[in-house]
């Protein structure tokens, strides 16, 4: 379960990285609000990851509609023997 922690609690911050674990980020509030993420690196570079995947993914999506994404067999070929 994610913590929410106010910023001050920072002045110990072995404790506040001892509630980040894996899946499981650290929300920091400064008066009263959402201000910051603690989060693991390993679950920073996955959203990173997926972000860009997904990126890739619409820009295929666009390419498709615009008929700009299609090769012959031909084009396939050549564009794999370089």
């Amino acid at each position: 379960m994610a913590s929410i922690l106010p910023i001050s609690d920072l002045r110990n911050y072995n404790e506040v990285l001892k509630n980040c674990r894996t899946g499981e980020p650290v929300f920091l509030t400064k008066n009263g609000r959402g201000k910051f993420v603690v989060l693991d690196i390993g679950d920073y570079e996955k959203d990173r990851a997926e972000k860009k995947l997904l990126a890739k993914s619409q820009e295929a999506e666009e390419a498709i509609v615009d008929e700009k994404g299609w090769m012959s067999f031909d084009e396939l070929k050549s564009a794999m023997e370089e």
